[in-house]
């Protein structure tokens, strides 16, 4: 049975963390944004998103978050939120389900601790902006 379940790739939808200047911390921080460099619009679009890891010796674990996107259009993007400076050293996870058409799609997108830095950033289509990509 479990041969006959179809489940769908998601492709060219992927999350980016960006460094944006933040009036509020005066400073330069991340932001993770949800890319959707598709021909299809992502409807019902709903983003989970946790970090853990070991800091300092000890595990830790942030709150999960959710998020939703009711349609997001074709070769376009979503802010999803702020990165703080002290989860980068943990490993980020994004989970994110949507449909286009009647097709459910879902997929995982980790940032492995530390990844998110200057030194691992490319240009992210659409933003042109540097950011480090998950795909």
């Amino acid at each position: 049975m479990k041969k006959d379940i179809i489940i769908p790739v998601v492709e060219n939808v992927f999350i980016a963390a960006v460094q944006e200047w933040s009036d509020d911390f005066m400073e330069k921080v991340w932001f993770a944004h949800l890319v959707n460099d598709s021909d299809f619009v992502l409807e019902n679009v709903i983003i989970v998103s946790k970090a853990h890891g070991i800091l300092n010796g000890e595990m830790k674990k942030t709150s999960v978050l959710r998020h939703s996107v009711p349609e997001l259009p074709s070769v376009s993007v979503a802010k999803i939120e702020m990165i703080e400076k002290s989860l980068l050293p943990l490993q980020n996870e994004f989970l994110v389900s949507f449909f286009i058409g009647n097709t459910l799609y879902d997929k995982k997108f980790i940032f492995e601790a530390n990844s998110i830095a200057e030194s691992n950033t490319e240009e992210v289509p659409i933003l042109w902006k540097e950011g480090v990509i998950v795909r």
